[in-house]
């Protein structure tokens, strides 16, 4: 059904729902690739307006990727909770907004609410809203989760350890492992992107990964992100894998590309809770998404970027993941062009995924400053790579050095067994500051025999 709104004295017309959705989008490189932007401010302007409008009942009565064509939106409708929903059920997207920023508005009711939140809900109500409505939503939603230890509690903001290296060197891997742990990261996971997708290599990094940490009792869990199939493998082979890693997208197709369907994600849940390795929870998988992948591989049915984006929480969210990151501006200029639009498209997909139930983290890359936002935002975790350079992956991102000064100027503390690990490894002191250790730290020792 076709949409209007008039702006002065000109009116605009929207073919349909879909349209009118894509058009209200803060504007982005990727959906004037995909053709679907509004061609102006004054036409954004006017699909916000008209979206506003919009009934939630209508965006869950009419999905924008037919029921019998995708199997993302088959679950999404098939797992929807209606008396989750309830609450919300008699309002307009612009009264959720409202809704959402009303001071009554709690934590509990925001978590209450997650499971009737369907990801076009969540992906129009944030178009209508501004950077600092996306900040204040989101930083009320709290989605915890855990593993060997909990991650996501309140004054909380944990980091995944990053230490990638271009060989997959095992000496270059255990020091940039050592200089994040003695900078306090790696409470979200020790995650490691393999150089290569040989199985050999992927066990053995994994084998040492695990080594140290049970070496060090370190209250963390590691992952080598390898592609599910691989990590299915290693769990059969009776290999110690902690986290099941997988890039995920919003529709079929897209997964298709990445080599994954539900049913497979279904099986290597089974098969990482099968292991019993978790200490204080059973969240055993790890997801990546990305604003733009779905029309990277032609599979967006004529989605703009950010919507397609949040469909990806709903595949997320059906698998009680302990981590799901966005890796915005990861996937290039194309999609995302600049500083402004890489910030703008990180608390969208931050906010979509927790108003959503979403364990949400940020890989804030090609830009700077953002992550100030994010832990304002209530972000679950963000990457710590060393020196801000990646050199396997060829990109920048957040350094250990900015995690620290986030959680200084925040007050941000890491998950709590590992704040108690770092105390007992005589790494913070007292006040739980970071501190130097004194003499030949027992660490240090895994760097000659790692």
């Amino acid at each position: 059904m076709p949409h209007r709104q008039s702006t002065g004295t000109t009116t605009w017309a929207f073919a349909d729902l879909k349209d009118l959705i894509a058009k209200a989008s803060p504007l982005r490189s990727g959906d004037v690739l995909a053709g679907v932007a509004a061609s102006c401010a004054e036409e954004a302007v006017a699909a916000r307006m008209a979206l506003a409008d919009v009934p939630l009942k209508t965006l869950l009565a009419a999905p924008l990727i037919p029921y019998e064509a995708d199997e993302v939106t088959r679950l999404i409708c098939d797992s929807h909770d209606g008396a989750a929903f309830a609450p919300i059920a008699s309002l307009t997207v612009g009264a959720f907004r409202e809704f959402l920023l009303s001071e009554t508005t709690t934590t509990q009711a925001l978590a209450a609410l997650a499971p009737g939140v369907t990801p076009e809900m969540a992906a129009a109500v944030s178009k209508i809203m501004r950077n600092q409505d996306l900040i204040l939503a989101a930083s009320k939603c709290r989605v915890v989760t855990a593993f060997r230890n909990t991650i996501g509690l309140p004054g909380t903001m944990s980091v995944r350890l990053q230490p990638n290296h271009p060989t997959d060197d095992i000496a270059g891997i255990t020091a940039s492992i050592l200089d994040g742990l003695f900078y306090g990261c790696g409470d979200a996971v020790i995650g490691i992107n393999p150089a290569t997708d040989s199985p050999a290599v992927i066990g053995e990094l994994t084998r040492r990964l695990d080594d140290l940490i049970q070496r060090f009792q370190v209250p963390t869990q590691g992952c080598v992100l390898a592609h599910v199939t691989s990590a299915i493998g290693l769990i059969d082979q009776g290999a110690p894998l902690d986290l099941v890693f997988q890039s995920i997208a919003g529709t079929e197709a897209a997964n298709a590309s990445f080599g994954v369907t539900l049913s497979l994600l279904g099986e290597a849940l089974d098969a990482g809770r099968s292991l019993k390795r978790g200490a204080v929870g059973d969240n055993v998988m790890y997801f990546e998404t990305g604003q733009g992948s779905a029309l990277s591989a032609g599979a967006h049915h004529g989605l703009d970027q950010q919507t397609a984006e949040a469909r990806a929480y709903a595949v997320a969210r059906a698998f009680e993941p302990l981590l799901v990151n966005t890796v915005v501006g990861f996937i290039g200029p194309e999609y995302l062009y600049d500083g402004k639009q890489i910030v703008r498209a990180g608390l969208e997909d931050h906010f979509c995924g927790k108003l959503m139930g979403v364990p949400m983290g940020v890989d804030v890359c090609y830009t700077n400053h953002a992550e100030a936002d994010l832990a304002a935002a209530g972000v679950n975790f963000v990457m710590g790579v060393p020196g801000a350079d990646d050199v396997m992956l060829n990109y920048q991102s957040t350094s250990f050095h900015d995690a620290l000064y986030v959680r200084e100027l925040f007050g941000l503390k890491r998950a709590p067994e590992f704040e108690a690990w770092l105390a007992r490894m005589r790494l913070t002191d007292d006040s739980g500051r970071l501190a130097t250790p004194s003499g030949r730290h027992p660490l240090l020792a895994a760097a000659a025999t790692p």
